[in-house]
């Protein structure tokens, strides 16, 4: 695993992962900015329309389809592992402390405008967001320490196999965006 002021070059099938709050697809947004390459936000994939997730099995299909283009970036902490392993060429993981994560999560709830990219056919009020954020922040301590090991060890496996970077707070990640 590299670190971010070491970084020159990506891939051009890039999985940014990490916890929700994390800052993936702020960073998505920026890479896909700086290499051309287009982004998916696989969060607007695995909802039906009335916010009903979508089956495991459909997921893994979509996801299959999203990966099978040669130059993309996916943002998304839901990306099936072994498709993850057999399509992409690096894997960015964001591993900030579970409690900026929520901060961050319930403070994009709040200012997030309202003509923001949703899947479709799914809306939400403002307070349905404001209670959405607070299920993330919930989440995110009960999961904290559970995700961010599921992280390490996936960042682990793929070592070997693609480039992996694991950014830990804020400034690595400016680092590595900035060596792009």
């Amino acid at each position: 695993m590299s670190k971010a002021e070491t970084n020159s070059e990506i891939g051009e099938r890039i999985v940014v992962t990490g916890m929700a709050g994390a800052g993936k697809s702020t960073l998505s947004r920026l890479l896909a900015t700086k290499t051309g390459l287009p982004l998916i936000h696989l969060d607007l994939h695995i909802w039906n329309p009335g916010w009903i997730r979508v089956p495991q099995d459909e997921l893994v299909e979509k996801q299959r389809v999203l990966l099978a283009d040669d130059r993309w970036i996916v943002d998304s902490n839901d990306v099936d592992r072994d498709l993850l392993i057999q399509h992409a060429d690096t894997l960015i993981v964001l591993t900030p402390p579970w409690w900026l994560c929520s901060w961050r999560a319930f403070r994009r709830g709040i200012r997030r405008p309202a003509n923001s990219q949703l899947p479709d056919g799914c809306d939400e009020s403002f307070s349905q967001r404001i209670q959405d954020e607070w299920g993330i922040v919930w989440r995110n301590w009960r999961n904290r320490h559970v995700v961010r090991a599921r992280d390490l060890a996936l960042a682990a496996h793929c070592q070997s196999l693609m480039q992996v970077h694991v950014l830990e707070s804020k400034r690595e990640t400016v680092n590595f965006a900035e060596h792009i």
